[in-house]
C-alpha cells in the first residue's frame, strides 16, 4: 500500500458514521412497540428461597416509539441483556424493564421471558427426591411510570374423571393435565406460591420419580380426590380470589384425556379491580382482562 492509499484508508477510518436510527421521521405516526423477538438468551433466575438456577430465555423486548423518531437501536436490547449479571426474579423483573427504557430513551418499555423453571420435590412416601419442570413467563411492561407484571406458570398434575369413578364397577381413567394461572400482581407472587396453589387443585400431583410405595400413593390418592377439569378450574379460582396479591388472572384446565382423541378444557378469567369498581357503581371504564393486549399478551 503506497503513502496516497494509506492516507485516504486512515481519513475514512475517522469518518463518523451516521445514526440512521436517530433521523427525523415526517410521517406522524408514533410506534407502540418496536425491539427484538424471540431471542435466546441465559440468564440466572431466583426463588422465593434465594436459590439461584440457570436457564435460557427466550425473549421478547420492546419499547414506544415516538413519532417523529425513525428507528430505535435494536443492538442495544441485546447489550443490555449481555450486561445483566443479577439474577432475574418476579420480584426485581421490573428493574430490567425500567433499565430498557433509560437506555432506549423511551417513556414505555415491554419485556417477555419464558423459561424453564426446576423445582426439587420430594416423593411422598419414600421420600426420594428428583426435579420437575416446569414453564413459566415473565412479562412486564412500563408505560408513563405506571408499572404492571404478570407471572404465567403451567402445572403438570393428574386428573381423575368422577362420572368414571361412579360409573364403574372397579377402576376410573386418569389422565395427565395442564393447570395454567396468568396472573397480574403488584405484591411479589413467587413461582413456587403460585405452582404449590395449582397443584393442591389437581387429583394429585406428579413427581419427577417414584418408587412402587409411591405409585400405590398417587394411584389412590388421585381415585380419592376425582375432578372434573371444571372442579379443578374453579378450585383453583377459589384459591386465586383469596389472594390480595393477585388483582386479575387468567387460568386454564386442560385434561389430556385417556379415553379419547381430544382434551377436556376449561378456562376463567377475573379482572378483580375491574369487578370492584364495578359493584361500586363507579363511572369508570374498565376493558375484559383478556381484551388488555397491550398490558396482557396472549
Amino acid at each position: 500500500m503506497d503513502i496516497k492509499e494509506e492516507d485516504k484508508v486512515k481519513k475514512d477510518d475517522s469518518k463518523e458514521l451516521q445514526d440512521t436510527q436517530n433521523k427525523v421521521d415526517v410521517r406522524n405516526i408514533p410506534i407502540s412497540r418496536v425491539g427484538i423477538k424471540d431471542i435466546k438468551y441465559p440468564f440466572k433466575i431466583s426463588d422465593r428461597d434465594g436459590d439461584i438456577q440457570s436457564t435460557i430465555g427466550n425473549f421478547t423486548m420492546s419499547v414506544g416509539l415516538q413519532h417523529d423518531v425513525k428507528g430505535t437501536h435494536m443492538s442495544r436490547f441485546v447489550k443490555i441483556l449481555e450486561d445483566h449479571n443479577e439474577a432475574i426474579s418476579i420480584e426485581n423483573f421490573d428493574a430490567l424493564v425500567k433499565n430498557t427504557t433509560n437506555i432506549l430513551d423511551s417513556n414505555s418499555a415491554y419485556i417477555s421471558v419464558d423459561f424453564t423453571y426446576f423445582k426439587k420435590k420430594l416423593a411422598p412416601v419414600t421420600k426420594v427426591e428428583s426435579l420437575l419442570d416446569y414453564s413459566i413467563n415473565y412479562t412486564c411492561e412500563i408505560k408513563n411510570n405506571i408499572v404492571n407484571k404478570y407471572l404465567k406458570v403451567i402445572v403438570p398434575v393428574t386428573s381423575l374423571c368422577p362420572c368414571s369413578k361412579n360409573i364403574s364397577d372397579y377402576g376410573a381413567h386418569n389422565q395427565r393435565s395442564h393447570i395454567t394461572a396468568h396472573i397480574r400482581t403488584e405484591e411479589t407472587v413467587w413461582i413456587d406460591d403460585v405452582i404449590e396453589m395449582l397443584e393442591d387443585q389437581a387429583s394429585c400431583q406428579i413427581y419427577g420419580l417414584l418408587k412402587r410405595p409411591d405409585e400405590k400413593y398417587v394411584t389412590e390418592k388421585a381415585y380419592e380426590n376425582p375432578k372434573f377439569t371444571e372442579d379443578i378450574i374453579r378450585d383453583v379460582a377459589v384459591t386465586l380470589n383469596k389472594d390480595n396479591r393477585i388483582t386479575a388472572y387468567k387460568i386454564e384446565s386442560e385434561n389430556f384425556e385417556s379415553i379419547h382423541n381430544h382434551s377436556a378444557y376449561a378456562y376463567i378469567e377475573k379482572d378483580k379491580k375491574r369487578d370492584f369498581h364495578n359493584n361500586k357503581n363507579s363511572k369508570i371504564s374498565y376493558l375484559k382482562f383478556s381484551q388488555l393486549l397491550s398490558n396482557f399478551p396472549g
